[in-house]
């Protein structure tokens, strides 16, 4: 058996004003044929994976591209073609392939393409043959469109929101496409739109208990892998939302019945899924009259780096100087303008300083404050789940009793760890404010006294009845009451 592997991807917000070109791809890094030989991150840990399986079975690996950006605006037609088109090249030089493994996010849109994953699958189908079989693991961020699902053999997605289960996911589609390569299954996909567009936590209920009612599904009756693709809800693309997805070992019909199964389950929970969200100023507020003697993290969800967001917005902070608390601190927010200036100052220096609001309105207001420089550090990683990933240079800035880190390469925070390098210890603090909507609480829940969402202005502002979709004509919750009757909320 001969399996090609590659990634290309990246998380598409197709209303914030900055596009995802080829620096963006590159900072994460790009890499061409070798991957594998580095340290793994959350989206090359399946090639990792991928390339384990296939050589204890005595299988050869072609190894192509690894390219993935973090999330921001539309992709440039002229970058994903090119690197689309290297996959594709290496993929010819390869033939023939029994198997192609593609690590992708899903929700990828460049110029002329709202369906980057679509198109690739498709292309890819046309050089590898009817033959081949084509897996795809994906974020569940995705857009589970049409494409995808006629041209692919097996798509998987992550099921747990932060996405702390890249590896299993790998090891799940793996077993189904080399299952399927052997000829011991015939995987058939089913989707179900459950015209429902949100964002879902997995580690509370009621969805810890559907996820797991997922998993218990497999391996059971012919069902080979059921996935929720919670949808990417800052996409305008036609098949935005949130859709079940059942692989059955073939039988179409027993897939498309799970599939609807589950998806009428989700939308009749629909309202216990809600999230609470606080305006900046009373969560600033509540976190100041707490005395459980545990930080109280606060998540500044609208300005999270992983969907799309410039991650440098000033409203949580406004608030905290507002109040005049005390005892805070805040990361990451990307200011590589902060940073260079602190690291010409150096450590111990005091000096005015703007910080933070540089990418327009979505950002707020720049906040000018004086500041210590605490301490610098360099080539920084944090932790998620088994994966380390960068986060570029790191400043501690002190101003007003608030510690700020500021840092030079644009990523949500995930781990507590993001701070070690400059040897602060999270717990220490009152309030500790987190630019991410939901992959920082597997580290930081444990250490809280209580997680409060706040939404403000941003690029991912969690308002999903009213986000300006004009692409998808199926009506949607919780734009409506009832988008299967008609009836309006």
């Amino acid at each position: 058996m001969k399996v090609f592997i590659a990634c290309l991807g990246t998380e598409t917000n197709t209303f914030v004003p900055f596009p995802t070109g080829r620096r963006n791809f590159e900072e994460n890094g790009v890499f061409h044929g070798d991957v594998t030989k580095r340290t793994p991150n959350l989206f090359s840990a399946p090639m990792h994976v991928w390339r384990r399986r296939a050589e204890e079975r005595g299988w050869t690996v072609v190894e192509s591209l690894f390219a993935f950006a973090q999330p921001a605006g539309v992709t440039v037609r002229s970058v994903y073609e090119g690197y689309r088109d290297e996959i594709l090249a290496d993929l010819k030089k390869a033939l023939p392939v029994d198997i192609v493994l593609l690590s992708m996010h899903g929700a990828m849109v460049a110029d002329g393409y709202d369906d980057c994953e679509g198109d690739l699958i498709g292309q890819v189908r046309a050089i590898a043959g009817p033959k081949a079989i084509i897996g795809g693991e994906l974020d569940l961020h995705c857009h589970l469109t049409t494409a995808m699902i006629t041209q692919a053999n097996a798509l998987v997605t992550f099921k747990e929101y932060p996405h702390i289960d890249t590896a299993e996911r790998a090891e799940e589609l793996f077993t189904v496409c080399a299952d399927a390569a052997e000829g011991k299954t015939q995987p058939v996909m089913a989707v179900y739109d459950c015209r429902m567009v949100g964002m879902y936590r997995t580690p509370v209920e009621p969805m810890k208990s559907f996820v797991n009612r997922m998993k218990a599904l497999e391996g059971k009756d012919g069902i080979l892998s059921v996935s929720l693709g919670h949808g990417f809800p800052w996409g305008d693309v036609a098949e935005v939302g949130t859709q079940s997805l059942v692989i059955a070992d073939g039988d179409a019909g027993k897939a498309q019945a799970l599939a609807r199964q589950l998806g009428e389950e989700l939308f009749a929970m629909r309202d216990t899924t809600l999230v609470k969200y606080w305006e900046a100023a009373d969560a600033v507020a509540t976190a100041d009259r707490a005395t459980a003697g545990k930080p109280v993290v606060l998540a500044d969800v609208a300005d999270n780096a992983g969907g799309g967001s410039p991650s440098d917005s000033t409203f949580v902070l406004e608030a905290l100087l507002a109040r005049g608390f005390k005892g805070a601190l805040i990361g990451l927010v990307w200011d590589p303008v902060a940073f260079q200036i602190a690291e010409e100052a150096g450590e111990g220096a005091t000096l005015d300083m703007r910080i933070g609001g540089k990418c327009g309105p979505i950002s707020g207001r720049p906040v000018d404050l004086r500041v210590t420089v605490k301490k610098l550090a360099h080539d920084c990683q944090q932790s998620f789940g088994p994966t380390k990933n960068s986060t570029g240079d790191l400043a501690w800035l002190q101003a007003d009793g608030i510690d700020i880190v500021v840092n030079t390469k644009r990523t949500q925070i995930f781990h507590p760890d993001a701070f070690a390098p400059l040897g602060l210890d999270p717990t220490r603090y009152r309030l500790i404010v987190v630019k991410s909507t939901q992959h920082f609480y597997a580290g930081f829940a444990p250490l809280a006294s209580e997680v409060l969402y706040v939404t403000t202005r941003g690029g991912i502002e969690p308002d999903f009845a009213n986000i300006r979709h004009t692409k998808r004509t199926i009506p949607y919750w919780p734009r409506v009451a009832d988008p299967f009757t008609g009836q309006n909320a």
